[in-house]
């Protein structure tokens, strides 16, 4: 499931590439448009700055801006990077995951096939793509 934080995240790049002008957009106007609390979107923005989707400035003139055009963003680096693995079961999402069935597990193939599905849809839209 996508938390909050994720379909957010998405919101903001969607807000930003929206009203891209050049210039830095205040959060405070961001959260009004989007009708999300200003202190939770403070959170999400930081952890979008740190991973080098959006880049901020303090002080007057300050806000938030993306680093790219719209298109050069997928939904799934945004997705991933607010909610880590978009993985569907514990045994494909943790690399050191240590499953005593994953050599006769049945199931393993489907939850793999589907990871793809996943993987493919989100990484395949562009935010350019929801404008």
């Amino acid at each position: 499931m996508i938390s909050t934080k994720g379909r957010y995240g998405l919101r903001v790049m969607l807000d930003l590439a929206q009203h891209n002008d050049g210039s830095y957009i205040p959060l405070k106007d961001i959260a009004e448009r989007q009708e999300i609390s200003k202190k939770y979107l403070e959170i999400i923005v930081k952890k979008m700055v740190e991973g080098g989707l959006i880049v901020g400035s303090s002080g007057k003139g300050g806000g938030y801006k993306l680093i790219r055009k719209p298109e050069k963003y997928t939904v799934g680096e945004i997705l991933n990077l607010l909610e880590g693995t978009l993985c569907s079961v514990a045994c494909l999402a943790e690399k050191n995951y240590n499953c005593p069935r994953k050599k006769k597990c049945e199931t393993l193939p489907m939850w793999k096939e589907f990871d793809g599905i996943v993987h493919d849809y989100f990484y395949g839209k562009k935010l350019s793509d929801l404008i």
